[in-house]
C-alpha cells in the first residue's frame, strides 16, 4: 500500500537502489536534480516554501529531461537551499517565510529562534536571489 518513499539519507546510491521497489522523492533540496536524474519522480521540499516558483522550474526542467537546466537552477538556489538548513529545521524556513512576508507563525518550544548570524546570513541568500526582505 506504498506510494512511494520520501529519501532524505543523503546516499544518493540508496535512493537508485530504493528506485528498483518503488518510487522515490528526494528529501533534500540540494539532492533533487540528482534524484531525478536516476528516476526519481520529484521533491518533498523545504524551499518550495519560500521559492516555490523556482524550485518548480527546476523539477519541470528536471521532468521534461532538460538537466543541464535543472542543474543550473539548483546551483542558483544552493546557497539558499544550504542556509535553510543552517540550524534545526523549521527554524530557517519560518524565518525566511516571516523574512519575505508571510507570517507562519513561530517555532514550538524547545526549539528557539534563529542567531542573528544565520539571520543576517539568510536574508543576503534571500537579497542574493531577488527576493525582497519585508520584516528585517
Amino acid at each position: 500500500n506504498l506510494a512511494g518513499i520520501k529519501e532524505a539519507s543523503g546516499d544518493i546510491s540508496k535512493a537508485a537502489r530504493m528506485m528498483e521497489y518503488l518510487p522515490v522523492w528526494s528529501g533534500n533540496d540540494d539532492q533533487t536534480v540528482a534524484t531525478m536524474a536516476l528516476g526519481g519522480c520529484g521533491i518533498i521540499s523545504v524551499a518550495s516554501n519560500v521559492v516555490p516558483e523556482q524550485m518548480n522550474a527546476m523539477v519541470q526542467a528536471a521532468v521534461a529531461g532538460d538537466y543541464l537546466l535543472a542543474a543550473a537552477l539548483q546551483r542558483r538556489l544552493l546557497p539558499l537551499m544550504d542556509a535553510l538548513f543552517c540550524q534545526v529545521n523549521p527554524i530557517p524556513v519560518k524565518a525566511a517565510m516571516d523574512m519575505i512576508g508571510l507570517d507562519c507563525g513561530g517555532c514550538r518550544m524547545p526549539l528557539d529562534t534563529l542567531t542573528p548570524e544565520n539571520a543576517h546570513h539568510l536574508r543576503m541568500c534571500l537579497d542574493e536571489l531577488g527576493i525582497s526582505a519585508y520584516n528585517n
